[in-house]
């Protein structure tokens, strides 16, 4: 078994898009390949196959590498529910919540947790690229460290250290980064990639000279900046708003909730030219709307508190007033609700919480959380419609008489007698084609231009994958991997 770790300098300076990348270019090689990120703080996840849940760049990675997402991919996923602490999530399933100092006394159970799932990886695949989170040269967290190089030590693993070059200073953020590095940890890093560079590549070889030359290091590749390249976001919620090429566009906007997770749930809206989507942040006016979405929310009694807080319960009222849509996802269904009870306390000191009352549901916050991934059909049609479930909230009550979807084993959601209102609690529901034009047709919209996202992930994945493989020394990725990658590819169409 081979293993190679993917470091970056920043947050966001492509670790996982390489790891992406790569685990698709080994993959058409017919190797066997899996993703692994030891420790992930992120509010977008993704249910696996056995049942858990992990981060949703993970499973992406594990759809490029052509596999099933498993929770050894991911065995440590932090989701933060305030700004200082998090709910802690082993091996795929919640064990409660911590602050950072909690957390950080935590980390040696934690380590053996991420030993044995990546041992298991190890013995079940032929290559595991590994991502790392942040920076290696965060002083403050080296201690203990599982993310970086504390992981990358313990299994003796070479690192590739990825620096982005489009935000500036990219000198200075690999310069920086190998000289907070201990010795042990510099010889450990075996290359350096700049990535998401614009121009020409010649005006940059002066630079490459230097820092080469300066560090001792190679630079293994210089990756282009990859203009319209989608790839799902592993947890920061992109300010830019889709811009729609169609004039009769339909509008669509959603609070920028403070928890908002699962935004991913909005990607092929925001990538539909026929949509206008806004996320309306704190302090921004509210917009008119043919559509108004409730994302799901990591907490929802706070961010059902910062809805009020913002003037949203009155603008919905004036929507709906309107004939203007109304869709609650997961934690905005539950606030579409008469009540959110809290009898554990999970969220908040109160056991009690007064919804938006546009539905005739109750919901009952619980322990553990129901981890599903369905397939079924909008009722009463021919849509198909797939997605996952990530909720510890059961509801009940009359509303659910008329549910929105009808899945394998059961009905989820609900609709308004008047048809204007749906919550469901099923995350990725937009990605099914064809429940994605169902419910656009649903909201207003007129002449709906075909769209297939899931084709368009897949043509995006090859397209980062014949980049990498154009512009990263590959031959050197051979070395450091000990394979052979000569052997024939396997397509992926």
């Amino acid at each position: 078994m081979s293993v190679l770790m993917i470091q970056g300098t920043t947050s966001d300076a492509g670790k996982s898009a390489l790891v992406t990348g790569l685990c698709r270019i080994l993959a058409r090689r017919g190797l066997r390949v899996a993703p692994f990120k030891p420790q992930n703080m992120a509010l977008n996840s993704a249910v696996t196959i056995d049942g858990g849940e992990i981060g949703r760049a993970q499973a992406l990675q594990a759809l490029a590498a052509g596999i099933e997402a498993h929770t050894d991919m991911n065995p440590i996923l932090l989701k933060p529910n305030t700004d200082t602490g998090s709910q802690v999530i082993v091996q795929g399933h919640a064990i409660g919540n911590m602050d950072a100092r909690s957390y950080h006394n935590y980390k040696s159970i934690a380590k053996q947790a991420v030993l044995e799932s990546y041992h298991r990886l190890q013995e079940n695949y032929d290559v595991v690229l590994v991502e790392g989170a942040g920076s290696p040269a965060e002083i403050n967290l080296r201690e203990k460290d599982i993310a970086n190089m504390g992981f990358a030590e313990a299994i003796d693993a070479p690192v590739l250290l990825i620096a982005d070059i489009d935000r500036g200073g990219v000198f200075a953020h690999l310069v920086g980064t190998l000289d907070l590095l201990s010795n042990s940890e510099r010889q450990r890093v075996k290359g350096m990639v700049i990535n998401r560079f614009r121009g020409d590549p010649a005006l940059l070889q002066s630079g490459i000279d230097w820092l080469q030359e300066k560090t001792e290091t190679t630079v293994t590749g210089v990756l282009p900046y990859l203009h319209g390249l989608h790839l799902e976001g592993e947890d920061s919620l992109s300010r830019q708003n889709s811009i729609a090429r169609d004039d009769n566009a339909l509008n669509i906007v959603i609070p920028a909730l403070p928890r908002l997770s699962n935004h991913t749930d909005f990607d092929p809206l925001n990538l539909h030219p026929q949509v206008n989507l806004s996320f309306i942040q704190a302090g921004e006016n509210i917009p008119a709307a043919d559509l108004i979405i409730l994302p799901g929310s990591k907490s929802v009694h706070a961010d059902l508190s910062w809805l009020r807080q913002h003037g949203w319960h009155e603008a919905i009222n004036k929507h709906c007033r309107y004939g203007g849509r109304v869709l609650g996802i997961c934690g905005g269904f539950q606030m579409l609700g008469k009540v959110i009870h809290d009898p554990l306390k999970i969220e908040s000191k109160n056991t009690t919480t007064a919804g938006l009352a546009l539905l005739d549901i109750e919901t009952t916050l619980e322990k553990n959380k129901q981890l599903h991934n369905v397939y079924g059909k909008i009722v009463n049609t021919n849509a198909e419609i797939s997605g996952y479930e990530i909720h510890a909230g059961i509801s009940s009550g009359a509303g659910l008489e008329q549910p929105f979807v009808q899945l394998e084993t059961h009905c989820d959601g609900a609709i308004s007698a008047d048809k204007k209102i749906i919550g469901t609690y099923l995350h990725g529901l937009f990605e099914s084609s064809t429940a994605c034009r169902w419910l656009l047709d649903w909201a207003g919209l007129k002449n709906i231009q075909n769209e297939d996202y899931q084709q368009r992930r897949e043509d995006d994945i090859n397209r980062l994958a014949d980049a990498i493989e154009q512009h990263l020394d590959m031959t050197s990725i051979q070395q450091l991997l000990k394979l052979d990658l000569t052997a024939g590819k396997r397509q992926y169409s």
